[in-house]
C-alpha cells in the first residue's frame, strides 16, 4: 500500500497547516481526583487542532495553526503555550467582541473519566478572511482540518475554501454533536469537506455518522477510498485497533496494549504521528503503527499536549515491544 504526501519544497516554509480548535485544558490535581472534588487544577494548551500542531512539532515539523483566540487572558494563555510549543499561530490578532476561546476540564481517570467543555461563543469559529490570510495555506504541502472547524460559520467556509486550496487535506473527522444543529447538517458539511480530501481519519462512531448507522460505517470508509485515488481512509475502532482503506486493499492495525491512565488525547497522537511519518517518508503500514503508538504513551500519561511524544521516544516505544529474535 502506497501513499506519498506532496514533498516539501523551497517555497514552503512550513511541513503542515492545522485548522480548528485550540483552548485551555485544566486538570484536576491530584491524578485520578474528579472536578466535583478538586482544590486544584493544572492548566495546559487544548483543542484537538491545537494537540494535533503540537504533536507534529514535538516530531520536528514546522507547523502553523490556524485558531483564533480571545483578547483576553486565556486567549493569551493559549498564544504563550502555542510558542512554547514552537507551533506558529497563524491567526495572531485577538478577537474583538463577545467571542472566548474554549474552555475544558479533563479528568485524568482511566474509568469514570468526564470532560466538561464550555464551547457558548467559541473564538475559533471567527476563522474568516479576517482573521486568516488563506495564502498561508500555501506554505506547506499539506492541510490538516479538524472536524470541529466545520460546525459553523465563518469557521465553516473557510475552512472548507483552505481544504480546496491545498495540494494535500487531511480531515479528522472531530465530530462533537454540542457544536451542530443537527446530524443531518454535519452529515452534508463533511461529505462537502470529503471531497476534497486526500486522508480521512474518524472513528466507528464518526464513519456511522457518516452511513446514517453504526453498522454502515466501516462500509463506508472503504467507499470512500475507492472514490479518489491514492486516497487513504483510517476507521478507528478503540481497543480493536484500526483499518485503513486505500481503495485497492486493506489492512489492521492492533493497538499497543498499556496502563491507560485516562482516555483522552489519543486520537491528537495518532493523527499527527501519522502525519509526521508519512511527511518523512515511511510505508503507510508502519506509518499506522507509529501513531498507533503515540497514542498509546500519551494515554499512558499525564496531560494531553505535554504528554505528545517525540520521534526517537517512540521509535525507542516500539523497539521495546517487538518480539526478540529467538524468543
Amino acid at each position: 500500500m502506497a501513499f506519498l504526501i506532496p514533498p516539501r519544497t523551497a517555497q514552503h516554509s512550513l511541513d503542515a497547516v492545522v485548522i480548528g480548535r485550540a483552548g485551555m485544558d485544566l486538570y484536576p490535581d491530584p491524578h485520578g481526583t474528579k472536578t466535583a472534588d478538586a482544590d486544584r487544577f493544572t492548566s495546559d494548551l487544548g483543542g484537538s487542532a491545537g494537540n494535533i500542531a503540537v504533536a507534529m512539532a514535538r516530531h520536528g515539523l514546522d507547523v502553523g495553526l490556524a485558531a483564533p483566540v480571545s483578547d483576553d487572558p486565556v486567549g493569551q494563555f493559549v498564544r504563550n503555550k502555542l510558542r512554547h510549543y514552537g507551533v506558529e499561530h497563524l491567526t495572531p490578532s485577538p478577537v474583538q467582541g463577545g467571542e472566548r476561546t474554549s474552555l475544558a476540564l479533563a479528568e485524568s481517570r482511566a474509568s469514570d473519566c468526564e470532560v466538561v467543555i464550555y464551547r457558548n461563543q467559541a473564538a475559533d469559529f471567527a476563522l474568516s478572511p479576517q482573521t486568516f490570510d488563506i495564502t498561508d495555506v500555501d506554505r506547506a504541502p499539506t492541510l490538516v482540518a479538524t472536524g470541529t472547524a466545520l460546525a459553523l460559520d465563518p469557521s465553516r467556509t473557510t475552512t472548507l475554501d483552505a481544504l480546496a486550496r491545498s495540494g494535500c487535506g487531511m480531515l479528522d473527522l472531530d465530530y462533537r454533536p454540542y457544536s451542530w444543529e443537527s446530524d443531518e447538517q454535519a452529515r452534508e458539511v463533511y461529505f462537502e469537506a470529503i471531497e476534497a480530501c486526500d486522508v480521512i481519519i474518524g472513528n466507528d462512531d464518526e464513519f456511522g455518522l457518516l452511513a446514517g448507522s453504526v453498522d454502515g460505517g466501516k462500509a463506508l470508509a472503504e467507499t470512500l477510498a475507492q472514490q479518489r485515488d491514492g486516497r487513504l481512509v483510517i476507521y478507528k475502532m478503540g481497543a480493536q485497533g484500526s483499518v485503513t482503506f486505500d481503495g485497492t486493499g486493506s489492512f489492521s492495525t492492533p493497538i499497543f496494549p498499556v496502563d491507560m491512565l485516562k482516555p483522552f488525547g489519543a486520537g491528537d497522537a495518532f493523527m499527527g504521528g501519522v502525519l509526521a511519518a508519512l511527511a518523512s517518508g515511511q510505508r503507510v503500514p508502519d506509518a499506522i503503527a507509529f501513531g498507533s503508538a503515540a497514542a498509546a504513551m500519551v494515554v499512558a500519561t499525564r496531560g494531553c499536549a505535554s504528554a505528545m511524544p517525540t520521534t526517537a521516544e517512540v521509535q525507542a516505544f516500539i523497539a521495546a515491544r517487538r518480539p526478540k529474535a529467538g524468543g
